[in-house]
């Protein structure tokens, strides 16, 4: 029986939909994260002169602003993926349910 549910739920198209547009955006994230993570070490291993240049007057320099932006965009882009998985990949997946009786 559990074979057979397994077998409707890969036929079904919307199931398709799913896998194929989660993996699209959950790459695309992912690539993002990438790009800011190890640029922002790539910085720190290659050009500390910039990271400890000052900004203003004050004490405050270019890495601190930059570590800051790091830790933010991870809590920003995991916010969008929790977002769209609770909306669009919900319905998505109560649909296939609702389909395939399981």
């Amino acid at each position: 029986m559990e074979q057979d549910l397994v077998q409707r739920i890969k036929a079904d198209p919307d199931y398709h939909t799913l896998v194929r547009t989660r993996s699209r955006f959950g790459w695309t994230l992912t690539w993002a994260m990438m790009i800011v993570y190890y640029g922002f070490t790539l910085l720190v291993a290659f050009n500390k002169e910039f990271l400890g240049t000052r900004i203003g007057e004050g004490v405050m320099t270019w890495g601190i602003p930059l570590g800051l932006f790091v830790i933010v965009f991870t809590v920003v882009i995991t916010g969008i993926y929790v977002r769209r998985a609770n909306g669009r990949y919900d319905e998505l997946t109560a649909a296939i349910r609702a389909k395939v009786g399981a």
